[in-house]
């Protein structure tokens, strides 16, 4: 009996040793890779913390990012400017970007999901743009040399061309809402925009474009925010993913 205790347990044993093992390489594999593992929790390497480090990191990223050339199709639309804001979300969650709830009050896209920005003024640059409407909106005064880079321009069908302007936001502990703009502010950790499952695409009836939705927190968010925030995910991957493409649903044509 002891003896068939012993081979039991050893080969329980080397079951086990082989599990771990195999598990050890999935999830080295995955980490590589930038996924969660088989069980959908996130791996802790995924943090990105927020530190120079990371700063300088997604710098690089957005340094070696190649813009997409502006086009004679795209020249009489109005010029716009929106902030992929990054703060610190905390020890657990690291990085994060900021996201806003448009107030219920603006008479366009109210109660949407937004990034931070709004219209080029006569003679602004989408940089000056987007910083001046960070602050405005949210009361964060980064300054220019907190500026990574910048995505492509996206074409939006209410006739708006939008220029991603890449932020690192240093201080963010005490954000200011406008409150006639910004119903409230979120800190979305870049850990959850990596998520294999954070986007998905649909088609619909009246587009032969794919709908682009980011699935957070139980809702979706639609394009451009998720065409932005996918773009990005795909730069922090290395990946140079076009999105101008990528549909936004019919309430937002308007």
């Amino acid at each position: 009996m002891a003896a068939v205790s012993r081979f039991w347990l050893e080969r329980q044993r080397a079951k086990t040793d082989a599990g771990f093992a195999a598990r050890r390489q999935r999830i080295a594999e995955l980490t590589r890779r930038g996924l969660p593992n088989c069980a959908g929790v996130v791996l802790k390497s995924m943090v990105r913390p927020f530190n120079d480090a990371t700063r300088r990191q997604i710098t690089e990223f957005c340094a070696s990012f190649v813009r997409v050339a502006p086009t004679g199709a795209t020249a009489a639309l109005k010029r716009a400017a929106v902030t992929i804001t990054l703060v610190d979300a905390g020890e657990a969650s690291g990085t994060a970007l900021l996201l806003t709830l448009r107030a219920a009050s603006l008479r366009a896209h109210s109660n949407q999901w937004a990034l931070p920005g709004g219209r080029c003024d006569a003679g602004e640059t989408p940089v000056d743009a987007a910083l001046r409407e960070l602050d405005e909106e949210i009361g964060l005064k980064p300054g220019a040399a907190s500026v990574l880079g910048m995505l492509d321009d996206y074409p939006t069908r209410s006739g708006y061309l939008i220029t991603p302007v890449v932020v690192w936001a240093q201080d963010s502990l005490r954000l200011a809402p406008n409150p006639d703009e910004v119903a409230s502010v979120h800190r979305i950790a870049l850990a959850s925009i990596e998520r294999p499952d954070a986007f998905n695409f649909i088609s619909i009836p009246e587009s032969d474009r794919r709908v682009i939705r980011f699935n957070h927190d139980g809702d979706f968010i639609h394009a451009p925010t998720a065409a932005l925030i996918y773009q990005f995910r795909e730069v922090l991957a290395g990946r140079h993913t076009r999105v101008d493409e990528l549909e936004q649903p019919v309430f937002a044509w308007r």
